[in-house]
């Protein structure tokens, strides 16, 4: 219940940073679907806003509470975009991906003025991986890519990672909206999160990877009593 109330707590924060006639990009998760239903309240109430989804899953919410929704090809550019995460570092560096929409996150957050994180507490750590590295994997020669990954792992000093498919069941694979595949990849820790970062960039197969590097500009941390805002160290 805690988690819960903090999450609110977030995303109530992040609301107060919509202004009417913005622009706005709609992340994936369960802080951000919160976002998004008190959105829908400001909405109802008379607030004229434009948004974007990251996910069909965030388009459907958004339109069943009334909110304008334009897909991204009709748009130049992005006010702000509200969305979630699944670690943070003192650099504000993310890994995202947990909801399978990264691929989308990082269009949306990339045409983005401004990126402002919602989360709890339980995401914050000193050094990224304790949360398996979501990467997005075209189906065409999986495992291939899969073995060229692990590769880059070695070259990133992650000799010891191991990697799994996402399951949408027990007997099938997750397919993103996308219709890619998600290899999560537990390396306990990374330590140079933008080293990894090129190195994946740089295996045909890898559609997008997990790490959100330079990409938020704040990150607002509810907690029970309130909100922390943490801003990039350095």
């Amino acid at each position: 219940m805690s988690s819960d109330i903090a999450k609110r707590n977030a995303a109530e924060a992040a609301l107060a940073l919509v202004q009417p006639d913005m622009i706005l990009g709609l992340g994936t998760g369960s802080t951000a679907a919160i976002f998004v239903t008190l959105l829908g309240e400001r909405v109802k109430a008379g607030l004229k806003i434009i948004c974007t989804p990251t996910s069909e899953a965030t388009d459907r919410l958004a339109r069943s509470l009334g909110v304008r929704i334009v897909s991204p090809d009709e748009l130049s550019s992005i006010d702000l975009t509200i969305d979630g995460a699944d670690e943070f570092d003192p650099a504000l560096n993310l890994i995202k991906g947990g909801g399978a929409a990264l691929l989308r996150e990082k269009i949306i957050a990339e045409a983005s003025d401004r990126m402002v994180v919602i989360t709890d507490a339980s995401k914050e750590v000193a050094t990224l991986g304790k949360f398996p590295l979501p990467v997005e994997v075209n189906p065409f020669a999986s495992e291939l890519t899969r073995r060229r990954i692990h590769l880059r792992l070695e070259a990133a000093g992650l000799a010891t990672a191991s990697s799994s498919w996402r399951m949408a069941t027990r007997e099938s694979l997750l397919h993103t909206d996308g219709g890619h595949l998600i290899l999560d990849i537990s390396c306990g820790a990374i330590p140079d999160p933008a080293r990894l970062a090129a190195l994946l960039d740089d295996v045909p197969g890898v559609v997008e990877h997990g790490l959100f590097i330079g990409y938020a500009s704040e990150v607002l941390v509810g907690e029970a009593d309130g909100v922390r805002r943490v801003l990039p160290a350095g």
